[in-house]
């Protein structure tokens, strides 16, 4: 009993026991759990306190920024007000210009119309006035502005050509008296002992058989010959010769060569007319370059471009009115080295610029354009200095003399080929310039007689006193010099020269 009494003790302390220690770990979870919401409710307190500042953050930057635009909106307003202010300020400042401006325009519309009825009254008065003036003067207005004129312009010509002579007589005593002297000693210096030589055009043979050698058979050895020379032989029924016919100069000079070997040697057959005609091309092109250098040595320039002396040397075989180019150079190189001198002027260059003048008609055959402008190309082509290369160019006046050295290559050519005995020109030709000379003079107005002399190069013209004045003559002889530079072609220069006079006759009886 007392196991069982014990028994049942020790159940129920075990049974309290147990639901104490139950208790116990149930409180201690309550008080772990306490503790966790405790921890949990503290970190959702602290996290809705920094969202809270940070919503409070975000509102007052939101406030600013809404604060901001609100002003600047104001700003915008206030200047829009104004902006709007000032447009109807000038919308208003517009409107009373544009009812000024209509009244102005309506008021200069009365003007207007009181201007043309006041000008209306007076071209009234004026044709009253013309019409009365041209009853008391017998004229009409166009009659009466014709006679004006005709009298302001024969004024104006007497006066003009009044003080043209006292200029012209003051400059031609003093240019007369130092171009005489240039000139004079110029050609005092000049050796012109040069012997021109004309260009061979007609092949003398020693006998008419030769002539069916040069043709060949069925013509084949005058073909091969023209073909290799590029120049016409003509064999005709002229007795013992062949007339070799081309512009060439220096092809036709191969094909006389080559003819004058062939007839010589006999041999005249195609394969022999090639080898001929490849060595007289070589001949003439040592020719050309020995005339070129031996052109430079006389005149005595230096330095001159290969090509240059070749172009010199084709000279020897082109001629102009009958007188050699080559030799023209040579001369006209003198005359304005002379001159050149007597100016005190560089001697040499102006040698060189005349020696190189005429070298473009070595090729102007060949190209297109005036002598003077393709060698003035040339010349610059081959290095030499501006000044050569614009006397070359301006010796025609093609192009504006840019120095002295340029009028002073124009002297030289017009001396080289205007001298006595330098050119030389068909008869015909000769008496056609004549008669056209004095036909222009005729054509003017009170002159009674004309006469060309010295060769056709001055014309004198004796002219009525009672119609030319001394003032007039002067004039007539500038516009007859004009006329005939545009209207003839002629070497050198042509002198006009016009003589008035006045006779008083009576008899002693």
């Amino acid at each position: 009993m007392d196991a069982n009494l014990l028994v049942g003790l020790g159940g129920i302390v075990g049974g309290i026991l147990l639901s104490l220690g139950v208790r116990w770990v149930r409180a201690k979870q309550a008080r772990s759990e306490n503790e966790a919401a405790k921890n949990t409710a503290a970190r959702i307190l602290e996290e809705e306190i920094h969202a809270k500042d940070s919503v409070l953050k975000e509102r007052v930057d939101l406030e600013k920024e809404v604060r901001e635009t609100r002003r600047e909106l104001q700003n915008q307003e206030r200047r829009l007000i104004g902006k709007e202010e000032g447009i109807d300020k000038r919308v208003e400042l517009l409107d009373r210009r544009e009812a000024e401006l209509a009244k102005r325009d309506q008021s200069l519309k009365g003007r207007e119309k009181s201007l043309e009825d006041k000008s209306a009254e007076c071209e009234r008065y004026v044709d009253e006035a013309r019409k009365q003036l041209e009853q008391v003067a017998g004229l009409t207005r166009e009659e009466a502005k014709r006679s004006l004129i005709d009298q302001m312009v024969d004024a104006a010509k007497h006066e003009s050509a009044k003080r043209i002579r006292v200029i012209e007589e003051g400059a031609k005593e003093e240019a007369v008296r130092r171009s005489q002297k240039i000139v004079a000693l110029a050609i005092e210096r000049l050796a012109g002992d040069f012997v021109a030589e004309r260009s061979v055009t007609v092949f003398p043979l020693p006998n008419d058989e030769l002539k069916g050698k040069i043709i060949g058979r069925e013509g084949r050895n005058i073909r091969a010959l023209e073909a290799a020379t590029g120049i016409d032989l003509i064999v005709d029924d002229t007795p013992e010769t062949v007339v070799i016919s081309g512009h060439n100069p220096i092809r036709r000079e191969i094909a006389r060569l080559s003819l004058e070997k062939l007839v010589s040697d006999g041999r005249i057959h195609p394969g022999r007319i090639e080898e001929v005609v490849r060595k007289s091309e070589q001949e003439i092109e040592e020719a050309i370059r020995e005339a070129g250098q031996k052109a430079i040595f006389d005149v005595g320039v230096h330095g001159v471009h290969p090509e240059i002396i070749k172009l010199l040397g084709r000279l020897k075989y082109r001629y102009s009115y009958a007188q050699n180019v080559l030799l023209h150079s040579i001369e006209a190189a003198f005359i304005c080295g002379a001159m050149s001198a007597e100016l005190g002027l560089n001697e040499k260059q102006a040698r060189r610029a005349a020696l190189l003048h005429d070298i473009g008609k070595a090729v102007d055959h060949e190209v297109e354009g005036s002598h003077a402008i393709i060698g003035a190309e040339l010349a610059r082509k081959y290095g030499e200095s501006p000044k050569i290369v614009n006397a070359i160019a301006a010796h025609h006046e093609d192009v504006k003399a840019e120095t002295i050295l340029a009028p002073l290559v124009d002297a030289a050519d017009a001396l080289s080929g205007a001298r006595p005995g330098a050119r030389r020109e068909m008869m015909e030709t000769y008496t056609r310039r004549l008669e056209e000379l004095e036909r222009i003079v005729n054509e003017f107005k009170g002159v009674e007689k004309s006469y060309a002399v010295q060769a056709g190069r001055e014309i004198r013209i004796m002219v009525q006193h009672d119609m030319v004045s001394d003032d007039d003559a002067a004039r007539m002889a500038r516009e007859v010099a004009r006329k005939i530079e545009g209207e003839m072609t002629y070497p050198g220069q042509i002198k006009v020269t016009v003589i008035r006079e006045m006779r008083a006759v009576d008899f002693a009886k």
